[in-house]
């Protein structure tokens, strides 16, 4: 009696006997995913959205309180050239003042204040309403600010603030995107069509990658009703989308025409396909969505969106390939390879054999494998000590390019006016027997605020009270950029001397600061926490999917060890190129002295499922030629050959969407681009090419051993391999 057939080839049966049908219901589910999620919107959430620590305290202080904390915005006018003219200045910061206290949707509106230098004067305006919703109301600001600029064109006139800082920041995230998208399509194109000298298999991986994208965005629209989405998401779901979805589809297709030129049938071909390939492509997006859930482990708002997002588009890329996929290959026939693009063709229609190059780059970690081993493992380490001295860091809105014209006038806004910039937001809550012992704290908290000079000397704290008096809000600007060392050092005063001198003398008081610089420490302490963790269930998840799928602890084993290797070497160059000031000319960023906080954690997550893209894929591969007969080292080699053409084009795809990462403008997506990119190119390059045959060639038979409670799974039925021995060197 013959063995059932594994799901994977009962669903490509059926597709490729009902293909209109499999087609239809992929083209209706996308459509309607796009569609509900157009009709819900994205619900996000900010950073500070989901506060812990003292950001956690002083957030329930501000809710108790029931603070009315109006959204504002600054005009500042300053001269084009030269020294600027008082008269002419408070001239027009009246008429600043005049017509925005005009608006509807305008509350107070200050007295224009000239800089302590004399060089800038401002008008500060607050926005009524809902704080949450301001940004709904600031065009009428900026078109009346624009409106006065025209008039004055001898002044500079500029509107700073934190609604429209948002506003600029959405605009370059989103032109981003689309840079991001559109040059990715065609370099995805252009490596597909070098993989398989046709044009149509070329661009069905394209489209179905580029479905499973829209897909996702529209079912992480829906998500974020319940857990909001950030800022990055989109990104992070095309970035995932299109490497995911165009190597599970090029993998699919690259096996059928395989065993169509061994001599197989087309519907043959598919469910051998179906059963090898498609097989690997279910086993690598469990590893794909096992690896991001670890990123719940840090309970945080940032990484639960990432990781609902990655995880839908990795999703709907394995159910399209393994149900649309085929349905399209039936249909499609050996149209599948037309037109074909001349010379690139013939070289891509011999990819399934054994490559002359890729057997010569073997022969020295298959000759002398602990050599080979010793040699690429030390240099792997060695590129890995640098990461030891990373410093983590959460970039802010003042982290953002210079050329983003709203961030120049934010710097001439912060030079003249040191408290318009970073603050330090304190909270204080008075017990109820201790209200005017409380009150005399925060005056001496204030007075040893103004004496230090570490805090901005433009302008006194500012303190309010709640309506009971019991609450106090303490808003201090300081100097410095947010994520300074000076920041950092005047939040480290507050929270170590001055307040626990001050309002931590009365007995039952409650004291908590917030802010930019306080926010990026508490992150970056919960990602310290959190990481080890993170990596422990992603390392453990990781090894069961891979004990499960090939029934061999040494394979699960080596598969961690290769990942982490790989993993510590990006991190190294992250920090030699991002950390460092060396390469911002190279990549148009300037250095914030570390790398964004959360990478690290992403990094990880990501690069262990997506090198389980192909890790899975070539030891696949291996392990067919294995059972056929083979020894470790002729397996190996096998394996590693008759993959190379796939895989490489699969790793130059993910390459290649991740480099243009590297191109955007915001340093958190440079950062990511890069990381990723170094990490695959590893992966793809010294890993495959070395390490990896030189370790299971050091193992040998061993790799293959298999713990009794393990055995007895029937595996999927293949093509038939010749037996016989293969030189492994050449």
């Amino acid at each position: 009696m013959s063995a059932k057939p594994m799901v994977t080839v009962r669903i490509a049966r059926w597709s490729a006997e009902h293909p209109w049908r499999a087609i239809g219901a992929w083209v209706v589910f996308v459509a309607l995913c796009i569609g509900l999620g157009s009709a819900v919107g994205t619900k996000t959430a900010d950073f500070d959205d989901n506060p812990t620590g003292e950001m956690a305290v002083y957030q329930k202080m501000i809710d108790d309180a029931k603070f009315d904390r109006p959204a504002s915005e600054n005009v500042l006018i300053t001269a084009r050239s030269g020294a600027l003219d008082q008269k002419v200045a408070l001239d027009v910061a009246n008429t600043v003042r005049t017509k925005m206290d005009a608006l509807s949707d305008t509350g107070t509106v200050s007295e224009p204040m000239p800089s302590p230098k004399g060089e800038a004067v401002l008008v500060n305006v607050e926005i009524t309403g809902d704080r949450d919703t301001a940004g709904d109301r600031l065009q009428p600001l900026l078109d009346l600010t624009a409106s006065i600029q025209s008039a004055h064109p001898d002044l500079r006139i500029e509107q700073v603030g934190g609604e429209s800082l948002n506003k600029a920041v959405s605009e370059t995230l989103g032109e981003d995107f689309q840079k991001a998208e559109l040059i990715s399509i065609p370099v995805t194109l252009i490596i597909m069509l070098l993989a398989f000298g046709a044009v149509i298999a070329a661009g069905v991986p394209v489209l179905l990658a580029m479905s499973a994208v829209g897909a996702a965005i529209g079912l992480s629209a829906l998500v974020s009703q319940l857990v909001p989405g950030t800022e990055n998401t989109s990104s992070m779901i095309l970035l995932i989308g299109m490497a995911v979805g165009v190597d599970y589809s090029l993998f699919y297709i690259r096996r059928e025409r395989e065993e169509r030129a061994r001599g197989a049938s087309h519907i043959d071909a598919v469910e051998i396909a179906a059963a090898t390939s498609g097989h690997a492509i279910v086993v690598s997006g469990i590893a794909v969505v096992v690896a991001m859930a670890g990123m719940f482990v840090a309970n945080d708002v940032t990484f639960s969106s990432m990781a609902i997002g990655s995880i839908l588009v990795v999703m709907a890329a394995v159910i399209g390939s393994i149900t649309v996929l085929p349905a399209m290959l039936a249909k499609l026939g050996r149209w599948i390879d037309r037109p074909r693009v001349p010379f690139v063709w013939r070289l891509s229609a011999r990819s399934g054999g054994e490559p002359r190059f890729w057997k010569a780059l073997l022969k020295p970690s298959l000759r002398k494998p602990g050599i080979a081993l010793v040699v690429a493992g030390g240099a792997l380490v060695a590129l890995s000590i640098p990461a030891f001295g990373m410093n983590l860091n959460s970039p802010s809105d003042a982290d953002l390019p210079r050329s983003i014209p709203i961030m120049q006038s934010y710097d001439r806004m912060t030079a003249a006016f040191p408290s318009t910039g970073a603050v330090h937001a304190i909270g204080v809550r008075a017990p109820g027997d201790g209200v005017a012992k409380t009150e005399a704290a925060v005056d001496d908290l204030v007075k040893r605020i103004q004496a230090n000079p570490a805090f901005a000397g433009d302008s006194a704290p500012k303190v309010t009270r709640s309506e009971d008096k019991r609450i106090f809000l303490i808003r201090a600007g300081i100097p410095d950029r947010g994520t300074s060392e000076g920041a950092a050092k005047s939040l480290d005063w507050l929270r170590t001397n001055a307040l626990p001198g001050t309002v931590g003398t009365v007995a039952g008081a409650e004291f908590a600061v917030s802010g930019e610089t306080a926010g990026n420490k508490d992150f970056v302490d919960n990602m310290t926490e959190s990481l080890p963790w993170v990596i422990s269930i992603v390392l453990l998840l990781t090894f069961l999917v891979m004990l499960w799928t090939f029934r061999s602890p040494v394979i699960a084993a080596s598969a961690i060890f290769l990942n982490a290797l790989s993993a510590g070497a990006a991190y190294g160059v992250l920090v030699l190129v991002f950390q460092n000031k060396w390469a911002e000319d190279l990549l148009g960023f300037t250095s914030t002295g570390g790398i964004v906080a959360w990478l690290p954690l992403i990094l990880f997550v990501v690069l262990f499922g997506l090198s389980m893209d192909y890790h899975v894929f070539v030891v696949s591969r291996i392990r067919e030629a294995r059972q056929k007969g083979m020894d470790t080292r002729s397996a190996v080699s096998h394996g590693i050959t008759t993959s190379a053409g796939v895989v490489t084009s699969a790793a130059a795809v993910m390459i290649g969407v991740f480099s243009i990462f590297g191109t955007l403008s915001t340093i958190d997506m440079k950062q990511m681009g890069v990381g990723l990119a170094t990490a695959i190119l590893i992966d793809a390059t010294l890993i495959r090419a070395v390490v990896l045959p030189s370790l299971m060639a050091v193992l040998g038979d061993s790799n293959w051993w298999t713990p009794k409670f393990l055995r007895g799974r029937e595996e999927p039925e293949t093509a038939p391999l010749p037996v016989r021995q293969l030189d492994p060197v050449g």
